[in-house]
């Protein structure tokens, strides 16, 4: 879009077209004539007709309305056969300029439609109706009036009485509630009594006002010298406006959050917005409180589970700039910003981050993009940076702020490993003697022990002792998860799929040979870990972390009750391996640490580094000591040596000088096609005549077909081709050409993941 078609005066569109982008699979946006008195500009959400039904969208371009104006796919647009728009959403602002270039990168970065790219941005449907109006309540007349009318009044409905009889205008319920100190069942016991009445809110229409932030004025942190330079560094920037990044890489317990914090408060205090990115919902019930207890409000909070009223209250609010604070999922990164200030990705190594469905984008280089065009400062923090932020810092794209101490009286735990090779362990126990002695020890002293499991449910897999069979998904090629405490309403042992979602009741009989009673679980999960342990500590309190046991205000009040001590022993998945601040848990236990490069994924190094070093960071980040011991049969790899002594920059240069001989991000560019049938023969004969017809390349090498790791997913056989290039290497355009000179069956669905992170 150019600057002439933003900078179009409103009363201009009253001969204009409008070219506008709906969000939909649809590879441009359709042309509507506007009218005079609807003053369309760039960016304002319509309402449109698209054959028998209406749609909202966004106004991508106005053009003049003359004979010779073409459509957006080179067609000419004869006015005669246009329609018209039918509505411009006025309560609303328009889509910011920064926000439509943002739609316009990521359909070219990851080879969508831009309709694809721009419903990321419209995902609150509540926010394109106009708001109801809100009513309060006034009282029909005082408690003496009301007693001499016959009608009961007990204390909390004198109160009520009493508390409107004070006020000067209608009260909603939300604050009559709240002042008069009452349950909604006595105002509608009134109301259904005659006593109240129901008027309009003076402004009803308007939107709800937010709370505003005081930065300054709430618990200001007593920041270590280390800190505050990179605190400073953080406010300049801010303050200085413009686009920047800054890596803020502490190791754990540094009080990276205090630092960034002061990025926040420096927007704040220049009125405008700050986003705050986590990389699991799970984790933002304590960065809520945080939040609070330093800027004195409470911040939205915005992610998939949120009800759609709340979706559309909060995505109005960002849009008219009164919504100042947001503590997010991904998603947040498509919230229609007014003045954002600051953006901050939390734990930006996390892969979490990677949107796998729809666009498959990386919401941490979707941050840094929308810095750049919002032109807006980006703060990356982690205690263990990926190597792709590592590498831009060292070729000064990024700043690069270190925190090397611990807050406080704090210091690193020793980190020990225990080699399962000479510490054999006996048929179904996980707990090698060495663990369960430190574990003794802490129990002791009365402190807590983590013990680290990265896997959900009971046991992964479950086989027949009788035939052997192995009870897998019938959509997926992945063995069922047994779960014994699967849905807190009990439902007893049950089998899920963590791929499809698949569910069914652990059968008594083999499905295989009929054999009864001799199915068994195989291996560990956190709940059978969790068995293990109450049964060797049977006066130890035992509570099992993860998932599919908790959500929501359970398991924020399961963390509030670690913190409190209320817990001796937790086990754990990657849950509660980050963001938490436990004081009494001096021991944290990695069960299995080979289990996450049990995978061809390139990045699954780093990825064990960075989960058993967060894990090792949970123990004694308050004033006692922590020890960390970790359970591995490769304890003489380079990996495994390092993590033990604490190395970092050792184990960062042997993998960076493995992926660059391998030419493996971040040296080098990789791009995957997934080729998926509801039948293998079809998806195996599409991919293999696809491959063998791709465009000549001397940078781009084609990869396979081959099966993917996952080769069936809900019911689809799938192939990958991998595609691999230098930096330099453009993959989109040749994917571009490629694809476009080979239309797939009805029956085949491609998918394409430009920059991969999960490889099955």
């Amino acid at each position: 879009m150019s600057k002439a078609d933003d900078n179009s005066p409103p009363g201009a569109a009253a001969s204009m077209l409008a070219d506008v982008l709906l969000p939909l699979k649809l590879p441009h946006p359709f042309t509507y004539r506007t009218s005079p008195e609807q003053m369309v500009q760039p960016g304002a959400f319509v309402r449109v007709p698209l054959g028998n039904r209406r749609e909202v969208g966004v106004v991508w371009r106005l053009r003049r309305a003359d004979a010779g104006s073409l459509s957006p796919n080179g067609a000419k647009a004869v006015q005669g056969r246009l329609k018209d728009i039918d509505e411009v959403l006025t309560h609303i602002p328009p889509l910011p300029t920064a926000q439509r270039q943002l739609v316009d990168w990521l359909a070219d970065y990851y080879i969508t439609t831009p309709g694809q790219a721009l419903k990321l941005f419209m995902g609150a449907r509540e926010a394109f109706r106009p708001p109801r109006a809100q009513t309060g309540w006034r009282a029909a007349m005082n408690a003496d009036e009301a007693r001499a009318a016959g009608h009961r009044i007990t204390p909390q409905r004198q109160r009520m009485l009493q508390t409107l009889a004070k006020a000067t205008a209608p009260l909603p319920t939300g604050e009559l509630m709240q002042r008069a100190e009452v349950g909604r069942s006595v105002i509608q016991g009134l109301a259904d009594a005659g006593l109240l009445r129901a008027e309009p809110l003076p402004g009803s229409a308007s939107e709800p006002r937010w709370p505003v932030p005081d930065p300054d004025g709430f618990a200001p942190p007593e920041l270590t010298g280390e800190q505050q330079a990179a605190a400073q560094a953080l406010r300049g920037a801010v303050r200085h406006g413009g686009f920047s990044v800054h890596l803020l890489d502490g190791i754990t317990g540094s009080g990276k959050t205090e630092v960034y914090f002061e990025a926040m408060e420096q927007a704040l205090l220049a009125g405008r917005q700050a986003l705050l990115l986590l990389p699991e919902i799970a984790l933002t019930a304590g960065f809520i409180e945080r939040v609070r207890q330093r800027f004195g409000i409470a911040p939205a909070q915005w992610h998939s589970d949120l009800p759609p009223a709340a979706r559309g209250r909060i995505w109005r609010g960002v849009a008219a700039g009164a919504v100042r604070i947001v503590v997010a999922a991904r998603s947040g990164l498509f919230l229609p910003w007014k003045d954002l200030g600051v953006i901050i990705v939390d734990e930006e190594h996390e892969a979490a981050y990677k949107q796998d469905s729809t666009v498959p984008y990386q919401g941490r280089d979707v941050a840094v993009m929308l810095g750049k065009l919002a032109e807006t400062p980006v703060v990356l923090a982690s205690a263990t940076p990926s190597l792709e932020s590592i590498v831009n810092a060292e070729r000064g794209r990024y700043a690069h702020i270190r925190l090397r101490q611990r807050y406080g009286p704090a210091t690193l735990p020793d980190i020990e490993l225990i080699d399962l090779r000479a510490h054999k362990l006996p048929p179904r126990q996980w707990i090698a003697e060495p663990l369960a002695h430190a574990v003794d020890a802490t129990l002791k002293r009365n402190e807590q022990a983590l013990l680290f499991l990265n896997r959900r449910g009971y046991a992964p897999l479950t086989l027949c002792r009788a035939c052997g069979h192995r009870l897998q998904c019938p959509q997926c090629a992945t063995w069922l998860v047994q779960h014994r405490r699967f849905a807190a309403g009990g439902q007893g042992e049950m089998l899920l799929c963590h791929h499809c979602g698949h569910v069914q009741p652990l059968p008594h009989a083999c499905p295989e040979c009929g054999a009864e009673g001799l199915l068994a679980p195989v291996g560990p999960g956190v709940e059978r870990l969790a068995e293990e342990a109450q049964a060797r500590w049977p006066q130890a309190r035992v509570l099992a972390l993860s998932s599919d046991l908790f959500s929501g205000m359970d398991l924020k009040k399961r963390m509030e009750e670690i913190a409190a001590g209320e817990h001796d022993i937790i086990i754990g998945t990657q849950l509660v391996a980050k963001g938490h601040h436990f004081p009494l848990l001096t021991l944290a236990g990695v069960i299995d640490a080979d289990l996450a490069l049990e995978t061809a994924d390139p990045r699954a190094g780093e990825r064990t580094w960075q989960l058993l070093a967060q894990v090792a960071g949970r123990a004694g980040r308050a004033e006692r000591p922590g020890r960390a011991l970790i359970q591995t049969h490769m304890p003489d790899t380079p990996l495994m040596q390092a993590l033990a002594a604490r190395d970092r920059e050792a184990f960062l240069q042997q993998e960076k000088a493995a992926r660059q001989a391998a030419g493996m991000p971040p040296f080098g560019r990789l791009a995957a096609i997934i080729i998926s049938a509801p039948s293998e023969e079809d998806a195996h004969a599409f991919a293999t005549a696809l491959a063998r017809f791709h465009p000549p390349s001397q940078l781009i090498e084609v990869l396979g077909p081959a099966p993917a790791p996952l080769a069936r997913l809900r019911g689809r056989y799938r192939y990958r081709l991998l595609l691999k290039g230098p930096r330099n290497a453009d993959l989109q355009g040749f994917i571009r050409v490629w694809l476009g000179q080979h239309k797939p069956p009805a029956n085949i669905r491609l998918d394409i993941d430009i920059d991969p992170y999960g490889f099955l």
